[in-house]
C-alpha cells in the first residue's frame, strides 16, 4: 500500500520562481466528482494525469489531513488523453515548478485556466511528525482545506471563489 504524507501552503510572492530547477506542465482530470465523495459514495478519487510526456492514472484515499493512500500507475499517453474526455468538472491545467528548499523537493503549483491566480505549494515528508524548514515563500498552511485540493477545485475552481475565500 502507497502512504503520501503531505503538507500544503499557499505560496506567497515570486521568491519561488529563481529556486525552481525543473517546470512540468500538467492536464488532469476525475473520473469522479466532489459530490461523490462528500456524499460517501466512493472513498477514493481517481484521477488521470498527463505530465510532460508521461500520463498516470492515480487513486487517492479521500481524508482530510496530511496522511493519506495514494496508488499510481503509468498509462499510454494517448489513452490518458481518452480518459480525461471522460472525466467530470472541468480540467485542471498547471505548471508544477521543482523547488530544492533545506534538503526537501517543494512542488510549487501554478494553476492556469479557471484556477488561474492560485499558487499552491506541496512537501512529501518521510513521516507524519517529520520538522522540516518552510521558506519564506511559503504562506499559510492549508493542507487541512478542502477547497484547495485538485478534486474541489475541478468542481469549484478558483475564479468562483469569493474574496473572502481568496483571503
Amino acid at each position: 500500500m502507497g502512504i503520501e504524507i503531505e503538507r500544503k501552503f499557499r505560496v506567497r510572492g515570486d521568491g519561488w520562481r529563481a529556486a525552481a530547477h525543473a517546470v512540468i506542465p500538467m492536464a488532469q482530470g476525475y473520473l469522479n466528482d466532489v459530490g461523490a465523495m462528500d456524499s460517501g459514495a466512493q472513498k477514493a478519487s481517481v484521477r488521470v494525469r498527463i505530465q510532460g510526456e508521461a500520463a498516470y492514472l492515480n487513486i487517492k484515499s479521500r481524508q482530510l489531513g496530511h496522511t493519506r493512500q495514494e496508488f499510481e500507475y503509468p498509462v499510454p499517453v494517448g489513452e490518458a488523453r481518452e480518459l480525461l474526455a471522460l472525466c467530470v468538472g472541468g480540467l485542471i491545467d498547471k505548471r508544477r515548478h521543482l523547488v530544492r528548499h533545506d534538503g526537501l523537493l517543494w512542488e510549487v503549483d501554478e494553476f492556469l485556466g479557471e484556477n488561474a491566480g492560485l499558487v499552491v505549494a506541496e512537501v512529501e515528508l518521510e513521516s507524519a511528525d517529520q520538522v522540516f524548514d518552510k521558506p519564506d515563500w511559503a504562506g499559510a498552511e492549508v493542507t487541512d482545506e478542502l477547497r484547495y485540493y485538485n478534486l474541489a477545485l475541478a468542481s469549484r475552481p478558483y475564479a468562483q471563489w469569493s474574496a473572502e475565500e481568496r483571503g
